[in-house]
């Protein structure tokens, strides 16, 4: 058994486990700028190239809510530390890599490792003093952002500076950091449950239906949406899902349990989860593009890779820097408060960008990632709360997993929808089709929308008042995040 060390201070805990999520989500980034490089460098068609993107999104779909319900089972952080031996193996075999299946494949290992972030959400509720469990959750959730921000400068320095294999080196050595972090100084946790048994039907159900589902999302503009392939993959999922959800209704210990998921607060979580995670991404597909492209079309700033990740990476650090505001306006409001203001703030910055598109500075554009960001800030330090307040202590994680999984879900649908928008609408620049000033600016109007709705949903959220006493963590149940009632009806 691993050993566990002594409790150790929160900052320093929080601190590590934010690190963790720093790196998953620069695991997921670093490979954008030499998405364009890719079939030179294996020599092969842009359409192979283009799984090493979607490798990593399958494999994290299946792997995030299996690890999840591990964590409850046998301990969240001895999960951590297994869930980065695959983003570990897999940032290897990349950096090894001379053709572009095994490149495939390690970043299908890295997605492995993908069930990091929520995790260590979850590892907060039972580690950390009850009054420092709130501002803990929103720089976790924030770690994302702060990844991802800082992923597109930092891969778009080394690639143009340095071997591309340089990249994944990088990242194999900060997750060995991370678990060395993890073993040295993080608190271990207690089994949540005592089951024995996992639900190895249940993941392979839930796994086929997700792979379907995603790769018909992602692959559809390329098969075609009317494609034989695109079609049996959606009718596939309708098969699926309702075996899968009739199989995990039958059984005493589900890897999802659905009783749980349909409680009013969970369901409306998880549904303003999937149109946060549209609205966040959506706005990552349209900036970068209006900032590199060529000033000549009109409304292009002619930014290169590195200038447009630098130019980038200030909403990232927003992120971080609101989710204390966002933390404190959850403990005054609570956290349906902070979900719903969250929305408002993405949308008002979907809607400050139309007209500022066109405009001969990337300033502009600037701050309309800072405003979405703040609003991301308080939403993904707000959601996980809202979870963790619904659920019995023995589902924590795999309920956060499954509410990341929902997110995940919401921008695989934001990069199909603006990809067909932006496909459509196109002008004509030197005999190349590009994106036109009103495709950006019709999906920026769709990211807007789709804020306000998850504003609207967050609003009806019925949050549930605690069911039982506040215990501090030393009990595993800390204050900040109400203890569910154990029941399961």
């Amino acid at each position: 058994m691993e050993s566990s060390p002594p409790a150790a201070r929160p900052g320093a805990v929080v601190g590590i486990l934010a690190f963790a999520g720093i790196v998953a989500a620069l695991t997921q980034t670093l490979v954008v700028p030499l998405i364009a490089e890719l079939p030179k460098l294996f020599d092969t068609s842009a359409s192979n190239a283009s799984w090493v993107i979607t490798a990593t999104l399958l494999a994290a779909a299946v792997a995030t809510p299996v690890a999840g319900r591990l964590g409850d089972m046998y301990g969240k952080r001895r999960m951590l530390l297994v869930s980065l031996v695959p983003l570990v193996l897999g940032s290897v075999v990349c950096a090894l890599s001379s053709s572009v299946v095994p490149m495939i494949g390690g970043r299908a290992l890295q997605g492995l490792g993908m069930g990091v972030v929520p995790l260590g959400i979850s590892l907060l509720r039972d580690v950390v003093p009850a009054e420092k469990l709130g501002p803990s959750i929103a720089i976790m959730s924030a770690s994302m952002g702060v990844g991802g921000a800082l992923g597109l400068p930092f891969a778009a320095a080394i690639a143009e500076n340095s071997s591309w294999r340089v990249l994944f080196w990088v990242v194999a050595v900060l997750a060995v950091a991370v678990g060395a972090l993890i073993l040295a100084l993080v608190p271990g946790d207690r089994p949540a449950t005592r089951s024995t048994s996992f639900d190895l039907l249940g993941a392979v159900g839930l796994g086929a239906a997700l792979i379907c589902l995603l790769l018909a999302v992602s692959k559809g503009a390329d098969w075609g949406w009317g494609s034989a392939t695109t079609l049996t993959l959606f009718a596939a999922v309708l098969v699926l899902l309702p075996a899968w959800g009739w199989w995990e209704l039958r059984l005493s210990e589900p890897l999802v349990d659905l009783r749980v998921t349909v409680r009013p607060q969970v369901l409306m979580t998880n549904t303003a989860s999937i149109l946060v995670g549209f609205a966040m991404y959506a706005q990552s597909l349209v900036v970068p593009q209006l900032l590199q492209l060529p000033e000549a079309t009109g409304y292009g700033l002619g930014q290169s890779m590195l200038a447009m990740g630098l130019w980038m990476a200030p909403a990232g650090l927003m992120m971080m820097a609101m989710s204390p505001v966002g933390a404190k306006l959850s403990a005054a409001k609570g956290p349906k408060v902070t979900l719903a203001v969250g929305s408002l703030l993405i949308a008002a910055g979907y809607g400050l960008s139309v007209p500022l598109i066109g405009a001969d500075s990337p300033w502009s554009l600037l701050i309309v990632t800072l405003v979405c960001n703040s609003g991301v800030g308080f939403a993904y330090g707000a959601m996980p709360a809202l979870i963790m307040g619904a659920v019995p202590q023995s589902e924590t994680a795999s309920a956060n997993s499954f509410n990341a999984l929902m997110r995940s879900i919401g921008t695989s649908f934001a990069a199909a929808v603006i990809g067909v928008v932006l496909a459509r609408m196109t002008t004509d620049f030197g005999g190349f089709q590009l994106a036109s000033q009103n495709g950006f600016r019709v999906a920026m109007l769709i990211g807007c929308g789709v804020g306000l709705a998850a504003a609207v949903v967050a609003a009806l959220i019925p949050v549930r008042p605690p069911t039982a006493p506040l215990r501090p963590a030393a009990s595993n149940s800390p204050a900040g995040v109400p203890e569910a009632s154990e029941s399961k009806a």
